[in-house]
């Protein structure tokens, strides 16, 4: 029972810890904030009642093939109770105001609750929308910080409840699990541009969202990106162990990875991903590293154990112990492949996404292609709905829009990898588009036909280059683009007002 305690209660905490603490949750805080931000002008028209992929259809096909018990078991989501646009945009608004709570360190635990049950409910509902690494960072981040976090409602630094040595090592081990099999899966994959260390030479320019400062980068020289492509491997395989050894190697891993991530961050928009990583970062210092700029009190006063805590104690043991079981088993998954160990904890865990297997950039893509929406009145000219954030007029500079995550646009850069019929999102968002639902209009930048819904919708696809830096100087360009051909069928409104399907697109070239 002592070696329990030592572990998961505060009382026994990492008393060093208390201002790495407070970053990590303000910073926390401030990332659920960008997260609720962003889904308020989006939810909507993602999977609102007239959404692209409508939340009650999906809960209603998850009703049909699972009982009232197991259904909340597989998607745990407040949106059972309903699905419709009020219901979405309260609990975007819930989870912000949670959020700036947590940010101005005002009953942190309650917080933490609340966003993290707001941000799973959309996630459990959203679909194509929610398959992203960067949700189940923050939502494995945001559950372990449920026990990381100080009690009471204005805990200050939490003196007197220091954080427990469990939640603060998963932490730990989430920061090193993101990097460590990231970089095995780039050596596990058999990516010739890995092996070949070329993987950086177009990453600038191919990535879902690049920037205008990463246009620059990727006219560097070649050895620029080698170089880069070998320390990517470098720090994930090898530097991120330093977490292991004594202080003075951790304080310099931090001064290592940190701007990296600020690199990371100015040179693509991964959403909140690597703001994530980088507060996490903050848990490789302790407070004797901040002690030249603040004061510390030493002393501090347990109070009297209660059986409450006695019985929060048990639950974060349990709790902790199935999520460091479930990480460690993943990663050996990796590593081993299917080892005979129990997996139900394994499957147990999975809806809730607070014990995930992460690897990014396994594969490199080796090209731009964009999904553009064209509209028409009379099947000759077509008008191209604009985007907001996504490449596609050829003198628009790249922007820098993270920790702001426009999710069609994301998923999108996914669905022009692959063929229609694999992403569904692209006829939905055809048809919303014939009826000028206004929820789907407000993710793009304007509508080009608000006086009428166009009489046909298609889309097409492009393949993206950066321009040369002589093209940018003569014509100020950022981009050049090839016309592939039509992607999806072409749809258009009948006589009735219904939908019907005019033509199919030809094949489409291949691509990697």
């Amino acid at each position: 029972m002592a070696k329990v305690e030592a572990l998961f209660s505060s009382e026994q905490g990492a008393a060093d810890r208390l201002i790495p603490r407070w970053i990590v949750l303000r910073a926390l805080g401030l990332i659920y904030c960008s997260a609720f931000v962003s889904l308020l002008f989006q939810i909507r028209g993602l999977i609102g009642p007239a959404g692209i992929l409508p939340a009650d259809r999906y809960l209603a096909a998850v009703a049909q093939s699972f009982g009232p018990g197991t259904r909340l078991w597989f998607a745990p989501t407040v949106l059972w109770l309903s699905s419709g646009s009020h219901m979405l945009m309260a609990m975007c608004w819930l989870g912000l105001a949670a959020s700036l709570l947590l940010t101005a360190n005002i009953w942190p635990r309650a917080m933490l609750l609340i966003c993290f049950a707001c941000f799973l409910s959309f996630v459990s509902a959203a679909q194509d929308f929610s398959g992203y690494q960067s949700d189940g960072m923050l939502l494995e981040a945001g559950f372990l910080a449920l026990f990381f976090a100080p009690p009471g409602l204005r805990p200050g630094l939490g003196y007197d409840h220091p954080p427990s040595r469990a939640s603060l090592f998963l932490l730990q081990w989430e920061w090193f699990r993101i990097y460590f099999e990231s970089g095995l899966v780039k050596l596990l994959s058999g990516d010739t541009e890995w092996r070949h260390l070329t993987a950086m030479d177009e990453y600038y320019q191919n990535g879902p969202l690049p920037t205008w400062i990463g246009w620059y980068i990727q006219h560097l020289p070649h050895w620029f990106h080698w170089t880069t492509a070998l320390a990517t491997l470098v720090m994930e395989l090898a530097i991120v162990w330093m977490i292991l050894l004594p202080r003075r190697w951790r304080v310099l891993c931090f001064f290592i990875v940190t701007p990296w991530e600020i690199g990371v961050i100015f040179t693509a928009n991964y959403t909140f991903l690597n703001y994530l990583v980088l507060a996490l970062g903050f848990l490789l210092l302790d407070d004797r590293f901040f002690s030249r700029w603040l004061r510390i009190r030493a002393e501090r006063t347990p109070p009297p154990r209660r059986t409450l805590e006695n019985f929060g104690l048990a639950v974060s043991a349990v709790l902790l112990t199935l999520v460091a079981y479930v990480t460690t088993v993943e990663l050996l998954s990796m590593l081993f492949g299917r080892l005979p160990l129990p997996m139900q904890p394994v499957t147990m865990l999975e809806p809730f996404r607070i014990a995930n297997q992460y690897g990014l950039f396994a594969v490199m893509t080796r090209g731009r292609y964009e999904i553009e929406f064209q509209g028409s009145r009379d099947g000759q000219e077509w008008v191209p709905y604009p985007f907001r954030f996504k490449p596609q007029a050829l003198d628009r500079a790249p922007g820098i829009y993270a920790p702001y995550q426009p999710r069609f646009e994301w998923n999108l850069w996914f669905a022009s990898l692959g063929s229609w019929q694999q992403n569904p999102l692209v006829p939905r968002t055809e048809e919303r588009l014939l009826t000028n639902d206004p929820d789907v209009l407000a993710l793009f930048a304007r509508n080009p036909f608000a006086g009428d819904p166009p009489r046909q919708v298609r889309t097409v696809l492009w393949q993206y280059w950066f321009t040369p830096m002589e093209q940018k100087r003569a014509t100020g360009d950022w981009w050049t683009r090839k016309l592939l051909g039509v992607y999806a069928p072409v749809l258009a409104r009948d006589a009735a007002g219904g939908v019907t399907m005019v033509a199919m697109p030809d094949a489409l070239p291949t691509h990697d």
